[in-house]
């Protein structure tokens, strides 16, 4: 084998050198900045000065006198049926967005009907609220559903809980929580025309109630003040004698009836006694 090198061929050298990298220009990085900047600027005005367009950017805190406008609306709107206002409840544990815990609402208000008149109340409910909450009354799996919304992305719902009962509901939805919420209720004296049903019932009277407000459309508040009257069952016969006229609702286990201006409600479905009266708007 012959040691010699063809003429025109150069032996393999390694692979070839790559080329020189090249940084962005002076111009492009420039823009960069410059648009990052532009960026941040209007986030920060946009924060400041534009309205909630989601959810998300408005809080608790700010969400919550919207809930307690919107029940003191459906209060207006039931009329001169029996009804009373629910605690409100915070449920915390929701998530904002994947990185960040909220809390949401709820403000519910009861109303007592007889048999047979659930759908005929939402309707009725529905037909009262101002007209640009688009509420409706709908069939569900589960009976007739009442649904608006109250602005600001606060939900309103209405349905059958029970017969008889229907619960209306304004939810908040998934809030930043900021706020002890109770921390915004307002405190109020006590209610006599609770003593005197709870005097008759042959429960002791006195004891300091249980209070819910919330505002009316037109000013000052709805108001139901409640206690739990001991142990269930129980006649409720003793306080026909109050009502001034026919009562509102007249069974075995719920009687409701009209003292002036308040609406008393003694519930003997549960365990205990619950005896409410109601101011409304």
């Amino acid at each position: 084998m012959s040691g010699a090198v063809q003429a025109g061929w150069a032996p393999p050298t390694g692979p070839p050198e790559p080329a020189p990298t090249r940084g962005w220009p002076r111009w492009l990085l420039a823009a960069t900045v410059l648009w990052a900047v532009l960026l941040g600027a209007l986030t920060w005005w946009s924060v400041r000065h534009d309205p909630p367009t989601v959810r998300e950017q408005r809080t608790l805190a700010e969400a919550g006198p919207v809930v307690d406008r919107a029940l003191g609306q459906l209060v207006a709107a039931t009329g001169d049926g029996a009804w009373e206002l629910a605690a409100p409840r915070l449920d915390r544990g929701c998530r904002v967005t994947p990185m960040d815990d909220g809390a949401t609402l709820v403000r519910d208000l009861d109303v007592v009907v007889a048999d047979g008149g659930e759908r005929a109340l939402l309707e009725a409910i529905a037909g009262r609220l101002p007209a640009d909450w688009r509420a409706g009354v709908h069939p569900s799996s589960n009976g007739p559903r009442l649904r608006a919304d109250a602005g600001e992305f606060v939900a309103v719902q209405g349905r059958v809980v029970s017969p008889g009962r229907v619960r209306l509901t304004a939810d908040s939805g998934c809030r930043p929580d900021d706020v002890e919420y109770a921390t915004l209720l307002p405190g109020y004296p006590g209610e006599p025309t609770l003593d005197e049903a709870l005097r008759a019932l042959g429960r002791p009277a006195g004891t300091p109630p249980e209070q819910v407000v919330a505002p009316c459309p037109g000013g000052g508040v709805a108001r139901t003040a409640w206690v739990a009257a001991g142990p269930a069952p129980v006649s409720l016969a003793g306080l026909k004698p109050l009502a001034a006229g026919v009562a509102v609702v007249d069974t075995p286990e719920v009687y409701a009836y009209r003292r002036g201006a308040v609406v008393v409600l003694a519930d003997a479905t549960g365990e205990q006694v619950r005896v409410s009266a109601s101011t409304g708007c």
